[in-house]
């Protein structure tokens, strides 16, 4: 199996709070309340880690609030080779409905300043050598600036890597001028990072065919129930999900960039790959929390997958 890095610069507690109905301005009680270390990144790891691949997790944490961080990574056997700075790391709120509604309230992140910033840098150049690939995942905290990740980019795909950029907003913008290898926006994501409708499938290959101009290899658009769109350099795929029982979306979209790089650096076959990711993002909504908890609930999962060439009807 692959050896995988994964860059969270603005990882999050999640506090997820179940209820039967959200009345705003109205006292709710909850059903049950579930706290995770998470942050894009971090989810992407503990599915690459129940598929067997090993990890490395790194970006920035504050130091207030490093138990369940260090918790998890212990348990998962992560190494662990994030920056500690001054502060909490951000708590972000989700409110998940019976009906799968999810309302999120999202914190700022520490201030991340130019010390820990270089700290990041010289610890990168330190550990990436060995790793098959990196994932840079998630919103950016402050005191990171758009143009500072496009330079991260470029300075680990010169180290021979590829790289996975899941991210959204000028971060995506930046993001994608550095030509990373593979890309996993949503439609409205795309949109905004483009500055153009990509809703038809003729508009997201056009689109996608401009991204391969510029050596992004894979372009991957999920569209929640909808499926996936998956448009590599000569071949362009859809994959419908089976129907499931939604309990929370949180970590859906992690679930599917995980799937897809398992699928590519395991050298699976392009549907198998798709169809395994399109899977594992189905089983995501089932749960609160992130991974692979039942194989064989995955594996009925992947017969439940429809994989066809987007030429197809």
């Amino acid at each position: 199996m692959a050896k995988i890095l994964t860059l969270t610069l603005n990882p999050a507690l999640d506090l997820t709070v179940q209820l039967p109905r959200l009345d705003p301005g109205q006292v709710n009680r909850s059903d049950a309340m579930h706290t995770h270390a998470a942050g894009k990144g971090v989810n992407v790891a503990q599915v690459l880690a129940d598929l067997g691949h090993q990890l490395t997790v790194s970006g920035f944490l504050g130091e207030d609030n490093l138990q369940a961080f260090e918790a998890l990574f212990a348990r998962r056997g992560f190494v662990d080779a994030f920056i500690r700075v001054p502060g909490e790391t951000r708590s972000n709120i989700k409110l998940a409905e019976a009906n799968g509604r999810i309302t999120d309230v999202n914190g700022p992140g520490p201030l991340v300043n130019e010390v820990a910033q270089q700290a990041l840098l010289d610890r990168l150049d330190q550990i990436v050598i060995g790793h098959d690939a990196v994932v840079v995942a998630g919103s950016l905290p402050r005191g990171i600036s758009a143009h500072w990740l496009q330079a991260l980019l470029l300075r680990l795909k010169s180290k021979g890597l590829k790289v996975a950029l899941d991210t959204s907003g000028e971060a995506l913008r930046a993001g994608l001028a550095a030509g990373p290898w593979l890309i996993k926006p949503n439609t409205e994501e795309l949109a905004d990072a483009l500055d153009c409708e990509v809703v038809s499938v003729t508009a997201q290959a056009e689109a996608a065919s401009h991204l391969h101009a510029q050596g992004i290899e894979h372009v991957v658009i999920s569209h929640g129930a909808d499926g996936v769109n998956w448009f590599s350099v000569g071949s362009a795929m859809h994959a419908t999900p089976p129907r499931v029982s939604v309990v929370s979306t949180v970590g859906a979209g992690d679930s599917l960039l995980a799937g897809m790089l398992h699928g590519l650096l395991s050298a699976d076959t392009p549907e198998q790959t798709l169809r395994t990711a399109t899977a594992i993002a189905a089983m995501a909504v089932t749960q609160i929390g992130f991974g692979i908890g039942d194989a064989a609930q995955l594996a009925q999962l992947e017969q439940g997958v429809r994989v066809r060439l987007l030429t197809e009807q």
